[in-house]
């Protein structure tokens, strides 16, 4: 039979190495095999409470790196509230300062910034809202929102110049899931209270913080990262173009970053490495997609040789409401709408259909795409949609 469970408040939801919980006494090897804990890496394991998203995931490739190590690229944009940037099975990206060295592990993407950065303060500093994606268990109160504590140099916010990584699938968030505590709150979960006197405090503030002294055992608060117009960089130059793009305009709906921030960040880091795509990938985002699929299928049939598409073009219609089509032409009259999931609902159809007679009413060419036909039958969807706008006077 397994082990009791058995978790020190010291633990307690908690990322943390079991070498240096057995040293300490905490635990033993035997306590770590129990249902208590889960695995997460080597000589890196978790509260097994902790939800398995991509946050608990950067946690514990931090304790695998060397000080100074924060998250970037999409990885960072998680963490900044774009959940479908990266799940807990996806790579999580660090970035180190360019004068240390470690290589990349399974599962971490290891990037190391430029020797001489153009720009300071490329973590979020302190204060800087980004909520941590952990809550309390079901009949506790969720905590108030925590702030990022930084506790690194300048250098180790810098970015990098990685090439892009291959491209990946949509990764809807989970919705529904009980949220585990907040770590960076001491008050939020079982324990002792936080600390007291100003020393201990600034040992708080320092995301590899020690119980005692020795190796570094618990990555305490939300994990440093890049802030969002750097880490939307990072995303332009590492991950596929339509996959970023997707990303970028997440940052963007949620108002982490805006096109004059893109703007410049693109134009501060125009000669270096990845410049060049960065900027075109801003170019092709606009914040104004409800989904990331949506955003997918506008980069893709802009990528595919047709005209570019208005994201949530106003029309009026004869009933004088205004509705939105996912993307249209408006010079052309044709529309194209994203049908998700949740539009199989009887009542969502039911809205649908009368929105679709209302747009046709307008004198308005629709056309509707599910989520199999953009993933299996892209170029059938592709010919569909050039005929449509080649009958309402497009000219190739």
């Amino acid at each position: 039979m397994p082990p009791h469970p058995h978790r020190p408040p010291e633990l307690a939801w908690q990322v943390f190495r079991g070498s240096e919980a057995i040293r300490r006494g905490l635990l033993s090897r035997h306590h770590l095999r129990g249902s208590s804990w889960i695995r997460l890496r080597q000589d890196v394991y978790a509260d097994a409470r902790l939800d398995r998203d991509h946050a608990l995931a950067c946690r514990a490739a931090l304790l695998r790196m060397p000080p100074g190590a924060a998250i970037a690229g999409p990885s960072a944009a998680y963490l900044h509230g774009v959940e479908h940037a990266a799940d807990f099975t996806d790579d999580v990206h660090v970035l180190l300062p360019a004068t240390v060295r470690a290589d990349s592990q399974p599962g971490v993407r290891v990037h190391h910034a430029p020797m001489s950065s153009t720009r300071s303060g490329l973590l979020v500093p302190v204060g800087s809202a980004a909520p941590a994606r952990t809550s309390p268990p079901v009949g506790t109160r969720s905590p108030a929102g925590t702030r990022s504590p930084v506790g690194a140099s300048p250098s180790a916010g810098a970015r990098s110049t990685g090439a892009a990584p291959p491209s990946a699938d949509h990764r809807p968030g989970t919705p529904g899931r009980t949220r585990s505590p907040n770590p960076a709150d001491s008050r939020s979960r079982p324990g002792p209270p936080g600390p007291a006197d100003p020393q201990d405090a600034a040992a708080a503030s320092n995301p590899f913080a020690e119980s005692s002294p020795g190796a570094v055992m618990i990555l305490a608060g939300p994990p440093p990262r890049t802030e969002p117009a750097a880490c939307a960089w990072e995303t332009a130059v590492w991950a596929d173009p339509v996959e970023a793009v997707g990303i970028v305009d997440g940052l963007l709906r949620t108002g982490s970053v805006n096109r004059s921030a893109l703007a410049s960040e693109a134009a501060r880091n125009a000669c270096r490495p990845g410049g060049r795509r960065a900027a075109w990938v801003f170019g092709l985002t606009d914040g104004l997609a409800q989904s990331p699929p949506e955003s997918h299928l506008r980069v893709r049939l802009v990528l595919a040789g047709l005209p570019r598409p208005v994201a949530q073009y106003p029309v009026r219609v004869p009933t004088g409401l205004i509705l939105h089509p996912d993307l249209a032409w408006p010079e052309f009259r044709v529309a194209v709408e994203y049908d998700g999931q949740w539009h199989s609902d009887a009542d969502r159809m039911h809205l649908d259909r009368r929105r679709l007679n209302q747009l046709v009413a307008a004198g308005w060419l629709v056309l509707h795409v599910t989520g199999r036909r953009l993933r299996k039958e892209f170029p059938v969807l592709v010919r569909e949609i050039r005929a449509a706008l080649v009958a309402r006077g497009w000219r190739p």
